[in-house]
């Protein structure tokens, strides 16, 4: 579907900050990860903020954590 408009993207389409507000970045073993907070403790990795793909064997999305 096209939709043709003049309006800005961000008016069409609004993003839910409700989301962002409960994800916080941490550098865990030198390896920065956006992380949403599941449990007391527990949080679970929404993002690798790593360029390393050797990163990518050790942390994954959806994976728990804990630190």
């Amino acid at each position: 579907m096209i939709l043709y408009t003049i309006m800005p993207e961000q008016l069409v389409y609004p993003a839910d900050y409700s989301q962002c507000e409960s994800q916080k970045v941490v550098n865990i073993h030198g390896v920065e990860l956006m992380v949403s907070e599941e449990e007391h403790g527990c949080y679970s990795i929404v993002r690798v903020l790593s360029t390393n793909p050797f990163h990518y064997l050790e942390y994954e999305p959806g994976q728990k954590i804990t630190f």
